[in-house]
């Protein structure tokens, strides 16, 4: 039987590519890449030669790239369109690719080869990006535990393996668990308060389930509405409660998903390898490949930012609170004590007395197609980079679509643009690389990439129609997408998004999210889709502008909250299980302004960092948007579409990938250290000179 996953393709070949392919082309790969390497190490030894950059480097990323190939549609396809069939053979998998990568880490004959490159004459005349993938590679093979006596290095790699498979799990868990739960509705008076698009949404569900009526799910598409804009408080309560206990011992599925022990094995596996390696925590591990100095750096940098925001954050909270009260009295639906499931209703109804504007008002304004040639041109006139759609490829599912990438009609990159919610598919937003750029015997493999959102798929004849949120959401993703495909480099290791400390790594993304809000640039990005394309009236536009920080205290609170529960939850952990929820309480008791309920089990649902890249690292996002925010003031100074600055910033952030460090690139860029003045600036947080 031929295999796809082994035969060498420019693009995945999706349509091919059947659930019993997997396993058999990765045990494949695999062992194929293990003589290989036992072959050229042996090589190396019999020659007594130093080694090089060709005949140690070059080879391995030519063998690591080819496993990347085979394994990186398979784990898109797991996120995508998940099936039973693919998510055994994907969990099958897991553990045999955790042990090679532990194997090639504590290989010490390998690090030593390394080694003796670093300390060859050669290294002298390498590129910088070859010099820093050989740096890195020394860090990680530490990190991997090659020091370690044979009896650690064994159990390392047990915990390597239990870990992939507990977050596979973690994280399937919230899938399914996401997927379970809906509410079938006949009587459309319960949807009071919904706006047409939203009823829309729930009606195309019930009829794509063959029902009458109505489908509530806990998708966000579905969700958010409901929290926003429904007046049945009931209805609200019911959907919080089964999106909050999602996985966990609460709620309507109670124990079904559950991932309370997961959580618990995954914090205690962690917190051992830590120990393994030497790092007092886990989150001390983490920091040593950041951009970070240390745990108490990150602590310092969360808390001090917490406490410039609550002052203003419990004020919001309280203005939310008394217009609250005064719906009541005024016989509107109002509520005597907010409740989780209230604030955001409220926090709506709020937005739109004080400002006229709503999700919804704008929302026939950025038709899908529209905001994505707006979002190309604006990237247009920033790098001067091109876009072409591609109709004929090999899609896996009819909501995909393709896109190359030029610059002056030479060939950049290319990506794949997955929009909209559906079953089977993993929520949130996410983007993750199919082909990295680096130079190959038989030329340059440019890179390509793949852009996931969760939005509102089109209902009926409309065409899909977006929130003012969904347009940052799907720029934030883009500026990932750019780091990746607009690099230089020409290693692996450091091309794109690889090699870049991971609290650098948000810097592009949300650096992006700011032109979402200039008009300039929002009069080529909106375009009513009924009114011959008009853009986004000046008077919308005002009250967009003026509610741009709305609550923004209250929203730096909640992503504190996060950063701060995980970071010390990784940090505080030792040898005796901790008590998560009591810890995020701790964590709430100082940062959280908003109400919350006994029954509420968010961590188990939090997959950033008990099934994706962010453990101990989730002020990431926090960290790099001080990054983003400064980055971007440069062009408020020299002008948001100067090429010049534009072609800077790709120059010193976006074409460099991981070859330097992110604090030497930023500075290259702002021609000083980072500031925290912007970032509280386009916050909208004032800041009293004595907190200060």
């Amino acid at each position: 039987m031929s295999n796809p996953l082994l035969e060498s393709h420019r693009l995945p070949p999706f349509s091919s590519i059947q659930p019993e392919h997997v396993k058999p082309a990765i045990e494949s790969l695999l062992e194929r890449n293990r003589e290989r390497i036992a072959s050229l190490l042996a090589a190396l030894k019999a020659s007594g030669d130093t080694p090089t950059w060709a005949s140690l480097v070059a080879p391995l990323e030519q063998w690591d790239d080819e496993l990347s190939q085979a394994w990186s549609p398979v784990g898109h396809l797991n996120g995508v369109l998940n099936t039973d069939e693919l998510r055994e053979a994907y969990n099958a998998c897991l553990p045999l690719l955790s042990q090679y990568s532990t194997e090639l880490g504590q290989n010490i004959d390998l690090c030593n080869a390394y080694k003796a490159l670093q300390a060859s004459d050669e290294f002298d005349a390498l590129s910088q990006q070859q010099k820093t993938t050989i740096e890195h590679a020394l860090r990680d093979f530490r990190l991997a535990g090659v020091d370690l006596p044979e009896d650690k290095k064994a159990r390392y790699s047990e915990i390597s393996q239990r870990l992939s498979e507990l977050t596979s799990k973690f994280s399937e868990n919230v899938l399914d668990a996401t997927q379970s739960w809906s509410k079938h509705i006949t009587d459309k008076a319960e949807l009071a308060g919904l706006p047409d698009s939203a009823v829309s949404l729930l009606a195309q569900q019930a009829q794509q389930r063959d029902l009458e009526g109505y489908v509530v799910t806990l998708n966000f598409p579905s969700y958010l509405p409901i929290m926003t804009y429904a007046d049945n408080r009931s209805l609200r309560e019911e959907v919080y409660t089964a999106f909050v206990t999602r996985a966990s011992d609460q709620g309507p599925d109670a124990g079904k998903f559950d991932n309370t022990d997961k959580m618990n094995e995954i914090l205690q596996l962690r917190y051992e390898m830590a120990q393994l390696l030497g790092f007092e925590s886990y989150a001390e591990y983490s920091v040593a490949s950041k951009m970070a100095e240390s745990a108490d750096q990150v602590l310092d940098f969360l808390n001090d930012l917490a406490q410039k925001a609550k002052p203003q954050a419990q004020r919001e909270f309280a203005e939310l609170s008394q217009f609250a009260n005064e719906c009541q009295a005024d016989g509107e639906f109002g509520a005597d004590e907010l409740m989780p499931w209230d604030v955001t209703y409220f926090a709506e109804k709020l937005r739109q007395q004080r400002y006229s504007i709503s999700q919804e008002d704008i929302r026939p304004y950025l038709p899908v197609d529209t905001v994505i040639k707006g979002m190309f041109e604006t990237v247009s006139r920033l790098f001067g980079v091109q876009f072409e759609e591609q109709t004929e490829f090999d899609r896996y599912h009819a909501d995909v679509r393709f896109f190359n990438v030029t610059k002056d009609g030479e060939p950049l990159a290319a990506f794949y643009l997955d929009l909209y919610a559906r079953e089977k598919k993993r929520g949130g937003a996410w983007m993750d690389v199919c082909r990295t750029r680096r130079l190959t015997d038989g030329g340059l493999q440019l890179p390509v990439a793949y852009l996931v959102c969760n939005f509102t798929p089109p209902v009926g004849d409309q065409p899909a129609l977006l929130t003012h949120d969904e347009l940052t959401t799907l720029f934030h993703e883009f500026g990932h997408g750019l780091h990746h495909m607009l690099t230089r480099m020409e290693v692996s290791a450091v091309s794109g998004i690889s090699g870049v400390a991971w609290d650098a790594v948000e810097l592009p993304s949300q650096f992006l999210e700011n032109w979402c809000y200039e008009p300039e640039a929002l009069a080529f990005i909106s375009g009513h889709y009924q009114n011959q394309g008009e853009p986004l009236p000046q008077a919308l536009l005002d009250k967009l502008l003026a509610a741009k920080n709305f609550q923004s205290a209250m929203g730096t609170m909640r992503q504190l909250e996060f950063a701060l529960f995980d970071f010390r939850l990784h940090h505080e952990y030792r040898d005796q299980p901790l008590d998560v929820q009591a810890l995020l309480n701790s964590v709430r008791a100082d940062v959280t302004v908003v109400p919350t309920v006994p029954f509420g089990r968010f961590q188990h649902g939090f997959t950033h960092i008990f099934a994706g890249g962010y453990a101990a690292g989730y002020y990431s996002y926090k960290w790099a948007e001080v990054l983003s925010a400064d980055a971007f003031s440069r062009f408020e100074e020299e002008g948001i579409f100067n090429a010049d600055t534009g072609q800077s910033f790709l120059d010193e952030i976006l074409s460099q990938g991981g070859s330097r460090e992110a604090a030497e690139l930023f500075a290259n860029f702002r021609g000083r250290s980072p500031s925290v003045e912007p970032l509280l600036r386009h916050c909208g947080i004032e800041v009293n000179e004595e907190i200060a």
